[in-house]
């Protein structure tokens, strides 16, 4: 596939060189992608734009996990693109409501707060707990304090980059927003020791992703709703990565049988079409906000609500958490395989996998950069940890292909 530019002196097809350098020096340096240029997608291939397929076992970060351009996805948006985009929340429009409903009975909550990035809705989360905690808690004002985990990745926000332990995420973007105590992610009596009177809430994330796809220890999501419960503190899951069937449920927090009170979710929820995200959980939490206190010119757009309708029906059937089910233990037995093969560690649930590499090995930018000559775009995090999340819909035999890919690239 080329794409050509309106260069009147040559009219000749911008390369993928070209692309790159067009975007080095356009485009702020605040990501450093792999030098693959893709024009097309679909289902769990991308191409790039000399015409190469690649097998996508990244799924944006999860936002891909129908894959790309899904039929029904793609149909529901057309649809409402050919009525109505945009009416701002000043009025009322014909899917806002049954979105909210159809999000709240998925996931069994009482009350939707629609928004559009994960981290908007993250933001949202923490300035309704601590509403919350004012209003109904009686915690004195301004005072109300919110409980973390290390290593968390929640956005990159101001205010969400104050309780991160990540120095690239932090160096140089202070002076930070106070009221969170961060604890030890998986550690239940440091997390016990952290909660005081003016505590409003516990924000964790059930599986940490940017972390290397950490999963805290069994019985440790329990543990923190009782702890919630003991103390009349609210439990909030971010969702935003684990959640709509990339673990195998449709929320990573199924998996323990737990409860939170509020969910923030993203990433799925806008199937690869558009960034859409919400809050979810319990309307007496929810409920305290009132006009005016907090909103979004984009959140809740028509177009967002009918491809999350979309989504959530494709959700209803369970199909993809079975898939995910499935193909997830194959992903997970095969990687676990690899361990002494250049392959330290395997971590995750359902089809979403930490590989550790082992020492001695290449880092995770060269084994990227290897796996995309192989045909199978994958990315490290944290230099020593390849993230695998391939779409939903990947076949098994696609599955085995990227699988094999890695064993080329690590194994020693």
């Amino acid at each position: 596939m080329t794409v050509t530019d309106d260069r009147p002196a040559t009219g000749a097809p911008l390369t993928a060189a070209d692309y790159i350098a067009l975007d080095e020096q356009w485009s702020t340096h605040n990501y450093h992608p792999l030098p693959i240029v893709i024009a097309d997608a679909e289902g769990a291939w991308v191409t790039d734009v000399a015409g190469r397929r690649y097998l996508d076992f990244l799924s944006g970060y999860s936002a891909l996990n129908f894959g790309h351009r899904h039929p029904a996805l793609v149909a529901a948006a057309t649809e409402q693109l050919g009525r109505v985009t945009l009416t701002s929340r000043a009025f009322h429009h014909d899917q806002l409501g049954l979105f909210c409903r159809e999000l709240a009975e998925l996931t069994g909550t009482e009350m939707v707060l629609p928004m559009n990035s994960g981290a908007e809705a993250v933001e949202s989360a923490i300035k309704v707990a601590r509403k919350w905690a004012y209003r109904i808690k009686g915690v004195p004002e301004d005072t109300a304090e919110i409980v973390v985990a290390g290593s968390n990745f929640h956005g990159r926000t101001t205010t969400i980059v104050s309780f991160s332990t990540d120095d690239t995420a932090r160096a140089d973007f202070g002076p930070f927003t106070p009221g969170f105590r961060v604890v030890r992610y998986g550690d239940a009596q440091a997390l016990a020791a952290a909660i005081t009177e003016r505590t409003a809430t516990v924000l964790i994330e059930p599986i940490q992703g940017e972390s290397g796809v950490v999963v805290p220890p069994l019985g440790y999501l329990r543990t923190v709703r009782r702890i919630c419960d003991e103390n009349n503190v609210l439990m909030i899951a971010d969702e935003i990565q684990s959640g709509l069937a990339r673990t195998g449920d449709l929320l990573a927090l199924d998996h323990e049988g737990v409860r939170a009170d509020l969910y923030t979710l993203g990433k799925a929820l806008g199937g690869g079409i558009m960034p859409v995200s919400a809050v979810v959980g319990r309307a007496d939490v929810l409920g305290v906000l009132r006009p005016g206190e907090h909103g979004s010119t984009f959140g809740g757009n028509p177009l967002a609500c009918a491809v999350g309708r979309a989504v959530v029906r494709l959700l209803a059937t369970g199909e993809f958490q079975e898939r995910s089910r499935e193909l997830g233990a194959h992903l997970h037995t095969r990687l676990r395989d690899l361990v002494g093969q250049g392959v330290a560690e395997v971590r995750g649930r359902g089809l979403w996998a930490g590989v550790e590499i082992a020492a001695g090995g290449p880092t995770g930018r060269q084994a990227s950069e290897a796996l995309a000559e192989r045909g199978v775009l994958c990315k490290e995090t944290h230099d020593t940890t390849l993230r695998v999340a391939p779409p939903l819909v990947i076949s098994r035999e696609e599955l085995d292909a990227g699988i094999d890919a890695i064993a080329g690239v690590l194994a020693r």
